[in-house]
């Protein structure tokens, strides 16, 4: 459970933002409160749904998350290069 409130707290301070609006003596607070509510979620859907077994996971990754990764990959390199030869408007 250390592990799971330390990345929660890391994912907190990266991404969630819990200091920059509030005065600094709330950053505690403001810290505690988000890293106890990703905390409490990650917990609740991890008691919720029942573990995969390994060759569903691996057929989960390889047949669904691989081929959608790719696809992205490959829009996102040749979309601006299909871009760069339009003219501005």
């Amino acid at each position: 459970y250390a592990n799971i409130m330390m990345m929660n707290t890391l994912t907190c301070i990266l991404f969630l933002n819990p200091g920059n609006l509030l005065p600094p003596n709330m950053f505690t607070m403001n810290l505690m409160l988000k890293t106890t509510a990703l905390a409490t979620l990650f917990l609740w859907t991890r008691a919720s749904y029942p573990r995969f077994r390994y060759d569903q996971l691996m057929h989960l990754l390889w047949k669904n998350f691989l081929p959608l990764t790719l696809a992205l990959f490959l829009w996102h390199t040749t979309f601006p290069m299909m871009l760069s030869g339009l003219p501005p408007q």
